[in-house]
């Protein structure tokens, strides 16, 4: 069983800039709301600042993630951990950005599940395969914001 969620899209402009949207941009393409950010429907700001992903909430900075990897234009790789993670606990999530026609291929790959206890929260219950299967499709439509995003900075 692959602890391994797998989305890839296509976007209209080439690896530096696709690179440049998901890093410096990321507050505009990333999805509100309480199934993508810790502020839930309340004003924050996600943000790569001193080598972390960062939602800031109000006075309060919530650490998403710490990056491992900043390989520009090609790869960005960062330890990630949801607000219901105990200190120790950590995924990876690594996305490349391969030039294909005149666009990139973006693809994300959110691994290591498998070694969080079965009854993590995180998972809420669900059997392996339905939630990798989830996560997958959480960043299918996150990447899905990237794509629309990139083609209207092209506008």
């Amino acid at each position: 069983m692959s602890d391994v969620a797998r989305a890839t899209v296509y976007v209209a402009v080439p690896p530096a800039r696709a690179f440049a949207i998901f890093t410096e941009e990321i507050d505009a393409w990333w999805r509100r709301g309480p199934a993508y950010r810790i502020a839930g429907k309340r004003p924050g700001v996600l943000k790569f600042d001193s080598g972390k992903l960062l939602e800031l909430v109000g006075e309060r900075a919530y650490e998403t993630g710490v990056v491992t990897a900043w390989e520009p234009p090609s790869r960005l790789e960062f330890e990630w951990r949801g607000v219901n993670f105990k200190p120790g606990e950590s995924t990876t999530v690594e996305v490349t950005f391969a030039a294909q026609r005149e666009g990139t291929l973006v693809t994300v790959e959110h691994r290591g599940w498998s070694a969080l206890p079965a009854g993590h929260p995180v998972r809420h219950g669900q059997p392996p395969a339905a939630f990798i299967g989830g996560v997958g499709m959480w960043w299918g439509q996150l990447l899905t914001s990237l794509r629309e995003y990139a083609a209207q900075s092209q506008g």
